[in-house]
């Protein structure tokens, strides 16, 4: 390990400078020419071998001449492959850059006539492998790969469906508007079968995706995907409290996979953000653990921490249109997490939990570890403000401090709402939701509002998000203690709902929902002990829009006619006997105006 101490005390060292070290031949340029972003950013401390260059701001017919030289590794050749947006391109070099060497990147932009030099200068960093099982600090989501057997406590179990079990819910205040919509959540943890769930007001299960074993779900919300309502969320495996080997996965109204998003660079995407921007474009983390010299901060010189990396990615074509990295420009001092000293302790120097993009363009990034949020400029990646931390750009008002944060967003042009943890350590008396007021004339930061769990002091050791609703009210996850509760704007408790214990949830949001899935509704059918009857069992994973069941029955599949009049759907399985002794049933699920959504495979009767 002393062979990285020599090349890292020089790259880390001036970590403060490269903060601050400007885009420079892209903020010279023509007044006439569209203002160009070209990543890795300049001054980049650690860009993978396999990064691609990204130039963001002009149509790809724009770049020529380009130049890509490694200080080691010489000139590199590739192709110029266009964003489907029509907003740039990448070059993506035939072969790897060197570990440590330094980067020239130059290219001539040409538009109406007018043409500039662009660039941008880094340095490829020394990656540490993370593998699966691999230990870390709290701060995102616990171990995966937990699978309940049938009867587990907190479990359910159901007929037509006999290998999921997905975990209980109870709503401990019901819903004062049922029709705001229904829950989104990931469970995990606490000897339940991990997945991605959509329950109702009532609780009810809607939707179970179970995760396979050792991989869990995150991040489960409604999105826009160019233009169409869809299913978002993260899967993958965690280790050292991020995702690893992760995808974003996008389905339509139907479950249908649409889309998958995968981190670029050669890096693996996070579980903490999965943002899709219009024109399909996502905005995602990763985490980029790098051999580094920590001495700087009373670590090793030998040391190994965790960048923190946003990518915003093309979704149709999986290129990088993006990259900020936390290195290079925030100072590994601001970090209240403490520097190991041990040889392979990795360091989460960061922690970023958010990304959200804002009106203007540009993102506001949230680092648990630092205890700030950060505005970040999305044409030079330089950081704009600080909200919190060692270095606040505001001063902050009473009760205004947070501490472990997750889930900053933008709710106005002068507000910002957190899930303000205050655990591991603890900091504060209990994990709240705030909503801060930003000064920008006078730089002051003002509470407008916060929300507690009325009644006790909850502390959520990690996770967590705030939701506005269409209402005005606010729908808050409680991350790792499993809880999720909405409160009116004057904070009234209005609804919560809760999970088994140690059972957690990464989020949870509350959306209006209406899929049908493109599967058949499942049956079971067995002979009742009542003379003359059948008992059946029927569930149609995910839809929303079911009423009713109609039965049909008779002696061969192509033999049937209904029995009896339609039963009403009783949630997410419907249990019924029907008065028929045929060997061949089927059922159909109903609309409410009683149109056939769908009709279930012809089930013998067993």
């Amino acid at each position: 390990m002393r062979m990285f101490s020599a090349r890292f005390a020089a790259l880390l060292a001036t970590l403060a400078a490269l903060a601050a070290a400007p885009v420079a031949m892209a903020a010279t340029s023509a007044p006439a020419l569209p203002v160009v972003t070209v990543s890795p950013l300049n001054g980049t401390p650690d860009a993978a071998p396999s990064t691609q260059i990204s130039f963001l701001g002009a149509p790809a017919s724009s770049f020529s001449h380009i130049s890509v030289r490694g200080s080691r590794s010489g000139p590199h050749t590739g192709k110029l492959e266009a964003f489907s947006t029509g907003t740039g391109a990448s070059y993506v070099p035939a072969r790897a850059f060197t570990k440590g060497e330094q980067v020239t990147v130059s290219a001539v932009e040409t538009v109406r006539g007018a043409s500039r030099t662009i660039g941008t200068t880094f340095t490829i960093g020394y990656l540490y492998p993370v593998r699966t099982g691999s230990t870390g600090p709290t701060g995102a989501t616990g171990p995966a790969g937990a699978t309940a057997p049938v009867g587990s406590t907190g479990a359910a179990s159901y007929a037509s469906l006999p290998t999921i079990h997905p975990p209980l819910v109870t709503v401990t205040k019901p819903a004062a508007d049922p029709n705001l919509g229904d829950i989104f959540l990931t469970p995990v943890d606490g000897n339940v079968q991990p997945g991605a769930m959509i329950v109702n007001p009532q609780g009810q299960l809607v939707w179970w995706a179970p995760s396979t074993p050792g991989h869990q779900a995150t991040d489960l919300r409604v999105q826009s995907y160019l233009g169409h309502p869809v299913l978002t969320y993260w899967i993958g495996q965690v280790a050292l409290g991020h995702g690893i080997d992760g995808t974003g996965v996008i389905d339509d109204t139907s479950y249908r996979k649409i889309a998958q998003v995968r981190a670029g660079n050669g890096l693996t995407l996070d579980l903490h953000e999965f943002d899709l921007e219009p024109n399909g474009v996502a905005l995602v983390t990763a985490y980029e653990p790098v051999y580094a010299n920590l001495s700087s901060v009373g670590g090793l010189s030998n040391g190994i921490v965790e960048d923190c990396v946003v990518q915003e990615i093309d979704v149709r074509t999986g290129l990088v249109m993006f990259e900020w990295h936390a290195l290079g420009h925030v100072p590994l001092s601001n970090s209240y997490s403490p520097v190991p000293r041990t040889s392979g302790g990795v360091w989460d120097f960061f922690h970023i939990n958010s990304i959200n993009l804002e009106p203007s363009g540009n993102l506001l990034v949230s680092s648990r570890s630092s205890w700030a949020v950060y505005q970040i400029g999305h044409t030079y990646g330089e950081i704009l403000w600080t909200l919190g931390g060692k270095h606040s750009s505001f001063r902050l008002g009473p009760s205004v401090r947070f501490a472990w944060q997750h889930d900053a967003t933008f709710v106005s042009s002068g507000a910002i709402e957190i899930f303000d943890n205050e655990d591991t350590p603890q900091a504060g008396p209990s994990s709240r939701a705030i909503e801060v007021g930003l000064d920008f004339k006078h730089w002051t930061a003002t509470l407008l509002h916060q929300y507690v769990e009325p009644g006790q002091a909850v502390l959520s050791p990690s996770q967590g998000d705030v939701q506005q609703l269409t209402n005005a009210d606010e729908f808050v996850g409680w991350g790792q203690v499993g809880i999720a509760s909405e409160f009116s704007l004057h904070g009234t408790l209005t609804f919560q709902l809760t999970l088994p214990p140690l059972v957690e949830s990464y989020r949870a949001f509350r959306y209006p929902w209406s899929a049908q899935p493109v599967t058949q509704p499942v049956l079971v059918a067995g002979r009742a002990s009542g003379a003359g009857t059948t008992s059946l069992a029927m569930s149609w994973n995910g839809a929303t829009d079911v009423a009713a069941w109609r039965v049909l029955a008779g002696s061969s599949p192509s033999t049937l006619a209904p029995v009896g009049a339609p039963v009403a759907n009783a949630g997410f399985e419907t249990d019924t006997t029907a008065a028929t002794t045929a060997p061949y049933v089927v059922v159909q699920a109903l609309s409410s105006s009683g149109r056939v959504l769908s009709t279930s495979a012809a089930t013998p009767v067993s």
